[in-house]
């Protein structure tokens, strides 16, 4: 897509998500959701995890860390930093937990932000419209479920 197109189409779902009747898409939503993700594999994309950081919150670093059988404090100290917003992110992209197969070495004790992501399921894909912007500029499943929603 064009420069001027993406700058149209971010405009479009802005526009859409300030007027949108909230009531009504978080109703529609999880159909959304079940429906992207009928028709879309993030194996085959992983954009997530190769140019994107979750933050690693107090419960996910004390999982992950035992999981690993690393103290915490060398989890944070081999993976981590503080990002300018105060949140654990990873150190480099892309993720370290990525395999070349777009697999993830945590998968089942992975942070919650990612399996959250890209919060086509829930409110926060209304509540935070930011992030909802940013997610759709990446994500095949979220970029679905904005365009279903918008017709």
């Amino acid at each position: 897509m064009a420069g001027k197109e993406i700058e149209n189409e971010q405009k479009k779902y802005k526009q859409f998500l300030q007027r949108a009747d909230r009531a009504n898409v978080i109703k529609e939503l999880p159909n959304l959701h079940e429906q992207a993700f009928a028709t879309i594999n993030c194996l085959e994309c992983a954009a997530c995890c190769k140019n994107y950081s979750p933050r690693f919150k107090t419960p996910d670093i004390k999982r992950i860390a035992r999981y690993l059988k690393l103290k915490e404090s060398v989890f944070i100290e081999k993976y981590l930093h503080l990002d300018n917003e105060g949140d654990y992110v990873v150190k480099s992209l892309p993720c370290p937990f990525l395999h070349t197969d777009n697999t993830c070495s945590i998968y089942n004790v992975r942070p919650s932000d990612c399996s959250r992501f890209p919060y086509t399921n829930e409110d926060v894909f209304l509540k935070r419209k930011h992030i909802t912007l940013k997610n759709v500029t990446f994500c095949p499943a979220a970029k679905f479920v904005l365009d279903k929603l918008i017709k």
